[in-house]
């Protein structure tokens, strides 16, 4: 699964908000395990856990493949009508995310800069759950969690709009893999979604395009986020309604952030 993000419209910027969208853009990563693990492996995740394709969330056989257990999904889709349709109407009710502070359930960044959807979403993954509790101390990751943990949803995406080590890893990764880099200007259609397990057994859908993180659902203590339960409330859950709404073409694809299998 070596796509990259995409080549159509430019949904890759705040989710709609007061703030104005950012001029500031991120070459677009490709979607390739091997690039995304060495780039949250730069950061500051150890060797042990690395990002694997699913095939599949339907056939057991093909599920047996994914090292177990996973700690975060990153599902990536074309940004479609539905999405949007979707996005508006659940967020409309909700108020703008404003959590900060070591209490929160989860840490949410909102998406302020063009094309970054990859990289927020990678760090919605390694900066969450299980995976959170493995990164190396003194890294860029464990020092972007703690300057960001205090801080509201705008001043964390500021901090991340000046992140030197952030920049540097993204454009690092997006030199790799197997097809040429898109421009940092052009428009691209793909979006990536991450779906972790908090310590409270919530699982959380993480989007910075929206207002805030959503809250999808309870899990067992057994459950990991590509248990049965865990694809209900999730991955399934969203993808039933972009087929309802986009016909079976949709096409998707979903890796894991898991044990490494070296």
């Amino acid at each position: 699964m070596a796509d990259s993000e995409g080549s159509k419209a430019d949904p890759h910027v705040d989710n709609g908000s007061s703030n104005p969208p950012k001029k500031q853009a991120f070459i677009p990563l490709e979607n390739n395990p091997e690039v995304m693990t060495a780039l949250v492996q730069k950061l500051g995740l150890p060797q042990s856990l690395a990002f694997h394709d699913v095939y599949s969330i339907d056939e057991p056989s093909l599920l047996e493949f994914v090292p177990r257990p996973v700690h975060a999904l990153l599902l990536v889709f074309p940004v479609t009508s539905t999405y949007e349709e979707s996005r508006r109407t659940e967020d409309e009710p909700l108020p703008e995310y404003s959590g900060s502070g070591s209490g929160e359930e989860v840490i949410w960044f909102r998406q302020t800069i063009r094309n970054a959807c990859g990289m927020i979403g990678l760090l919605h993954s390694a900066c969450n759950g299980g995976a959170r509790e493995k990164i190396a101390p003194s890294t860029d990751l464990a020092t972007l969690i703690d300057n960001a943990l205090p801080l509201d949803p705008a001043a964390r995406a500021r901090l991340i709009e000046s992140s030197p080590s952030i920049a540097r890893a993204h454009a690092s990764a997006a030199a790799q893999g197997d097809t040429a880099a898109p421009a940092a200007d052009e428009k691209v259609d793909l979006h990536f979604v991450a779906f972790v397990k908090s310590a409270e057994n919530n699982l959380w859908e993480l989007d910075g395009r929206r207002k805030g993180p959503l809250n999808r659902g309870k899990l067992g203590d057994e459950d990991d986020v590509l248990s049965e339960k865990a694809l209900d409330m999730g991955v399934r859950r969203f993808l039933k309604r972009e087929t309802e709404g986009e016909g079976d073409e949709l096409r998707f694809s979903l890796v894991a952030l898991a044990p490494s299998m070296d």
